[in-house]
């Protein structure tokens, strides 16, 4: 095809979750409550932390990251779907397009790595205690913190580097409530077979290994965990079975839309959703549950929170 006869692409068109409007006014209300309980729990965990000095530890500033993440990647799509509840045409201009693609892969990136430094830290902290301070000490931590956003970044990049020199020309509807890589690419004025295959497994890698990586990690903490006193082994387990519904939680979604797509548009919907909302929403709650210093943070905090307005 003559590029030079092609028109340029400047907005696409997002189909949404349905397309009744009873449906969308019920799915806004829905969405909406789901997003600001993101926020407000998230920001709640990170506020918990930085304030309660008990908390000051490795393991609590990556609670933090990752609370900070999950609010970032929640914030990239939501918003957005929330106000096309209340449009008839649903559409998006090309470069808010890119950019959902770029931080919705770098803030997916950051969290995988991010969950396999979390990972490392409790194989130190269960597996091997007494070198504990020293191997994670706050310099090595926020070093690793820095590698995970390194990591989202360029992973992001990469993808970003095929995207945008595409050519679109024709067709551009969307048919999610965001712009995502898999679907993008079939609106490509090209046989885009091909180069979705290969996006596919890029994204691919980098979810594998981490996952690879996450598995080998916690298998070897529940080995050791076996092996240890009974006292020891419950709060290890409990530990680690947060972990892991986390990692089960962020990296179902994942595997389905990118590394083994179904090719159902309804259950790629489900799955997106899950992914961009219900994850973020269900962190917060599954390490303030699991976590007895969490727990303990929160009653202090009430406490305090009582006793400031009983003086008012």
């Amino acid at each position: 095809m003559d590029k030079g006869n092609q028109s340029v692409v400047s907005e696409f068109v997002l189909l949404g979750l349905c397309h009744s409007w009873n449906m969308q006014v019920l799915l806004l209300m829905i969405f909406l409550i789901l997003y600001l309980t993101i926020v407000l729990g998230n920001i709640f965990v990170i506020i918990l932390i930085i304030t309660d000095v008990h908390l000051h530890s490795p393991m609590f500033l990556l609670l933090a990251n990752l609370s900070f993440v999950d609010m970032l990647l929640s914030s990239v799509t939501t918003p957005k779907m929330i106000t096309d509840f209340l449009s008839e045409m649903k559409t998006i201009s090309f470069g808010g397009c890119m950019w959902q693609i770029f931080f919705v892969h770098f803030t997916g990136g950051s969290e995988m790595v991010l969950l396999v430094v979390m990972a490392y830290d409790r194989y130190v902290a269960i597996c091997k205690p007494l070198h504990y301070s020293t191997i994670m000490s706050l310099k090595k931590c926020i070093g690793l913190l820095v590698a995970s956003w390194t990591i989202g970044f360029v992973h992001a990049m990469s993808q970003m580097a095929v995207i945008v020199q595409l050519p679109f020309c024709g067709p551009r509807e969307v048919d999610s409530f965001f712009c995502d890589i898999p679907l993008v690419i079939k609106l490509a004025c090209m046989d885009s077979y091909t180069l979705g295959i290969l996006m596919n497994a890029g994204n691919g890698v980098i979810a594998m290994t981490c996952f690879v990586l996450l598995l080998m990690s916690y298998t070897y903490i529940l080995f050791t965990v076996c092996q240890s006193s009974k006292t020891g082994t419950s709060k290890a387990l409990s530990t680690c079975t947060a972990h892991i519904t986390v990692v089960v939680l962020f990296f179902g979604p994942c595997t389905f839309i990118y590394v083994w797509p179904l090719r159902i548009t309804w259950v790629d919907k489900v799955l997106a959703v899950f992914y961009s909302d219900l994850t973020p929403l269900l962190n917060p709650c599954i390490y303030t549950l699991k976590n007895k210093e969490i727990k303990n943070a929160m009653k202090k905090f009430r406490n305090f929170y009582i006793d400031f307005k009983g003086n008012i």
